[in-house]
């Protein structure tokens, strides 16, 4: 635990790191809980199996510590969204309360891509309008800050495959480049290797090797058994670490990240998978990189 000390700034709203700052705050929210709670900066879902009333009580008692959590670091609950989802034929459908407030209705879980290009427009419009500076020092980095985690957050989860979904992206990249002074009559190749920036396909393609090299190091290895599967073969041709490339009668299987990161991950040369740390294979993997895409 840090010393308390006085923040006289903090994250801006919208950004990508105020959820990892806020996933720090919550972190020791589940101390003493029984029951699974799953919880991603201000979502937060506690769940439990309810065939006995210890069942229906164990699941109380963790409301109960929630509140008090709440309570202790002045982090309230917002009691007007809380709801209860009832799952199971002959489920008992008991009642729980979060403090005062009793639970109700049924919760909807909504899966949102992270990649949204109006928001990711929204905060370049903010850009523009509120920075009168077209400096490349100025733009870049709050481009690099504010706009592209929006482009790039979990691409591993969701990575757009459609080219109407990739272009949508890449003219987000392509406006704010465009806003930094001398650059506007440039192609957007020409603006991209005069910043030294990456294609937002180029930068997925960037990360999947490395999560993939992580996960192969152990980084990863408590995600699941099984991940990526080595390949048994004599063959010395390549990077001799070949990884099984399943074959699925479903195209929509392809776009999956760990088929995605084997095939790119096998046409690797030698010096990049024999790379002895994170660091090392980061730069071997750059100069790769051009030959790969």
């Amino acid at each position: 635990m840090s010393k308390w000390r006085t923040v006289m700034s903090g994250a801006p709203q919208g950004s990508i790191l105020g959820p990892a700052l806020f996933n720090i705050f919550v972190s020791d929210m589940d101390r003493g809980i029984k029951c699974t709670l799953s919880k991603f900066a201000n979502d937060t879902k506690l769940r439990g199996v309810v065939d006995t009333l210890e069942g229906r009580d164990a699941i109380q008692r963790d409301l109960d510590r929630l509140e008090r959590w709440g309570h202790a670091n002045r982090m309230k609950f917002n009691k007007a969204k809380c709801k209860v989802l009832h799952v199971g034929r002959h489920n008992p459908k008991h009642d729980y309360r979060l403090g005062e407030c009793p639970g109700s209705g049924k919760d909807r879980v909504n899966f949102t891509k992270s990649q949204d290009s109006p928001e990711s427009n929204h905060v370049l419009g903010c850009i523009k309008r509120g920075v009168t500076s077209r400096l490349r020092e100025v733009i870049l980095p709050l481009y690099s800050a504010l706009v592209k985690p929006h482009l790039e957050c979990c691409v591993q989860l969701w990575g757009p495959q459609y080219k109407t979904d990739m272009e949508l992206l890449e003219r987000v990249q392509m406006r704010a480049t465009k806003l930094i002074r001398g650059m506007q009559h440039l192609s957007c190749e020409d603006r991209l290797r005069e910043l030294g920036l990456f294609s937002l396909e180029k930068r997925r393609l960037w990360g999947d090797v490395i999560a993939a090299y992580q996960y192969l190091e152990g980084a990863y290895r408590k995600a699941g058994e099984g991940l990526f599967i080595r390949e048994c073969s004599d063959r010395t041709r390549g990077n001799g670490f070949k990884l099984k490339e399943g074959l699925f009668r479903l195209d929509v299987r392809t776009k999956f990240f760990t088929v995605r990161a084997v095939r790119h991950w096998n046409r690797l040369p030698r010096e990049a998978v024999d790379a002895p740390s994170l660091e090392v294979f980061k730069a071997r993997w750059d100069e790769a990189l051009g030959n790969v895409v």
